[in-house]
């Protein structure tokens, strides 16, 4: 019996995929698995019996990713199972950007009690005009799920889409239209686009990449689209180019107190993945990867260790090992099992920065005694019988 505790509302269409095996409890004290969207575990103690974690969502940074990894926690996330939801947040984004609709919703909700409202209208609409997005040229910064969705999409709008990532996917690069334009350099993007959209992971890398240098080169009355993070984007260098006018719109999905009411903005509040379809595919991911992990013993979509995977034993037994990324692991560990008389049928090792991650598949069943012989090598952080 595996337990597991949710320390945020998580759709019941992905709850239901636990089978009887499994018991939801009250607290994380004694979990197995933690699910997960916004809350903060930055601050929260661990306990030892807690072997996953699983942000229904895409972004980590509520986790604390190397206390976990060094405890042999593996926590995934669920790329792409929201990609359809921030996809036509994006969409939408750029038509409300390309034409004032907003103000001029506003402006008729403003007129509501005037019985010339149709006249007032049409004297009116001038000022809430604007243009088509159809053979504009919209640069796209990261085409993972979200990126290849929007490229592709736009390219049925009639936009002339330019994408670049250095680390694109094979998966991602098939999934492409091949109408797409792969630049190399993220600065003909700047130079070129009348709209630019970022969708990339807050790294050290990329944080604040969005800055007065990128800003100065692109076109005037760029429009700037921020559905990925705010710490992206240098805000108070973006505010003062949407005051000059040199940034004409930046939509983001992020609020906070330098956007929140900045000249030229349209803010909403983190609504990308705000659906329920997506938040039933999440939470359907979500499952599936703590699942196979538990039961199986094999990753997916983790964050801190890498993806790992034999399929189901069909052997006498399997065991688990999170360890460190450091010489001579393998050596030790089939000296272990040698001594204990243990055959390897199988065997997977992966790494990924400072930790890996390795399955045994043993011709017998194992037992405590190699558990306990495992965890003695300096490294080893955790280690499971998986059958």
């Amino acid at each position: 019996m595996f337990t597991y505790n949710c320390l945020n509302p998580i759709s019941q269409i992905g709850l239901d995929r636990f089978d009887a095996n499994y018991e939801e409890v009250d607290t994380v004290d004694g979990a197995d698995a933690v699910l997960l969207r916004s809350a903060n575990m930055h601050d929260m103690e661990l306990p030892e019996s807690v072997k996953a974690i699983a942000r229904a969502g895409a972004g980590v940074n509520n986790i604390p990713l190397d206390e976990c990894a060094e405890k042999g926690v593996v926590v995934f996330n669920t790329p792409g199972a929201n990609a359809n939801g921030v996809k036509e947040m994006v969409l939408a984004g750029m038509l409300l950007a390309s034409r004032d609709i907003v103000g001029g919703i506003e402006w008729v909700e403003s007129q509501a009690q005037e019985e010339n409202i149709s006249k007032l209208a049409e004297k009116q609409k001038k000022q809430f005009a604007g243009c088509e997005i159809k053979d504009k040229k919209l640069g796209i910064i990261g085409l993972g799920a979200i990126g290849v969705l929007v490229a592709n999409a736009a390219t049925h709008l009639g936009m002339e889409v330019y994408g670049y990532d250095p680390y694109i996917s094979v998966e991602a690069a098939w999934n492409l239209s091949r109408s797409i334009h792969h630049i190399q350099d993220v600065n003909d993007i700047y130079r070129e686009c009348d709209y630019i959209t970022i969708h990339v992971p807050l790294i050290d890398a990329t944080r604040g990449m969005i800055n007065k240098e990128a800003i100065d080169m692109m076109k005037d009355g760029v429009v700037l689209l921020n559905f990925a993070r705010d710490l992206l984007v240098d805000e108070p260098a973006l505010v003062e180019a949407l005051n000059d006018g040199k940034v004409k719109k930046y939509v983001t999905d992020f609020a906070n107190p330098v956007v929140a009411g900045a000249k030229n903005t349209l803010v909403t509040p983190h609504l990308g993945a705000s659906t329920e379809e997506s938040e039933d595919n999440c939470a359907v991911m979500a499952v599936k990867e703590i699942r196979d992990y538990l039961e199986n013993g094999n990753i997916s979509h983790s964050v801190n260790y890498p993806n790992c995977d034999m399929g189901i034993c069909s052997s006498a037994g399997r065991l688990s090992i999170n360890h460190r990324n450091t010489l001579h692991m393998i050596t030790q560990f089939t000296k272990v099992m040698s001594d204990a008389g243990a055959n390897i049928s199988d065997l997977a090792n992966k790494s990924k920065g400072d930790y890996a991650y390795s399955i045994m598949d043993l011709d017998a069943p194992a037992n405590e005694d190699i558990v306990k012989a495992l965890e003695a090598i300096d490294g080893v952080l955790k280690v499971r019988i998986i059958k």
